[in-house]
């Protein structure tokens, strides 16, 4: 479980994006504690300064350039804090056999059972020696096999896993069919032909 020590250090290095949501609070003045989504050009809207650049600001770095914007004219030395409430910009696709397939937000650092976990876990046929994780670096294609029993028995660390990549959970034929047969065969002792 992440501390709020982990928490905020993750939150420090993560660079806001668009479409991200967050929240400003500005110490002793309510009225400019804003709840704003940052718009497709990396703007974020606030009380009294208009639009501000968000994107590739980190909560700090932007909280300081709000903060300076509101010192020039409206409010003296102002303590602002700014927390990413949700990192739309960074998502992570989560596919094969799991629960519930799709896109997770990230904001700042998760693992591969994390995602997992987010995902509503591995289905019953999921083949848990096949996660594979594809990432992009550098404009290259790169692709990485893990597998999920050896990190759950802590035999192997869990991969750090960031936004963009996408996770597809293998699936396990053998114990699907199984499933199925056990489906169709609704009388104890009685062999039916299984067509193929």
């Amino acid at each position: 479980m992440p501390t709020v020590e982990d928490m905020t250090r993750d939150q420090a290095d993560y660079r806001i994006g668009p479409l991200d949501k967050l929240t400003v609070n500005v110490f002793g003045v309510p009225d400019l504690t804003t709840n704003g989504q940052v718009d497709g050009a990396g703007n974020l809207a606030m009380p009294l300064i208009g639009q501000i650049k968000a994107i590739g600001e980190t909560p700090n770095s932007l909280s300081a350039k709000i903060a300076a914007a509101l010192d020039q004219r409206y409010v003296r030395n102002p303590q602002v804090s700014v927390t990413v409430t949700e990192a739309v910009s960074a998502m992570v696709t989560v596919e094969g056999s799991v629960v519930k397939p799709g896109q997770y937000a990230v904001v700042g650092r998760t693992t591969l059972l994390r995602m997992i976990a987010a995902s509503g876990g591995p289905s019953d046929f999921a083949r848990l020696s096949e996660a594979v994780v594809f990432r992009t670096v550098n404009g290259q294609k790169m692709v990485a096999r893990f597998n999920i029993k050896d990190i759950r028995g802590a035999r192997t660390p869990d991969p750090e896993i960031y936004g963009n990549d996408v996770i597809v959970i293998g699936n396990n034929p053998g114990r699907q069919l199984f499933k199925d047969i056990i489906s169709i065969a609704p009388v104890l002792g009685i062999f039916y032909q299984i067509a193929r």
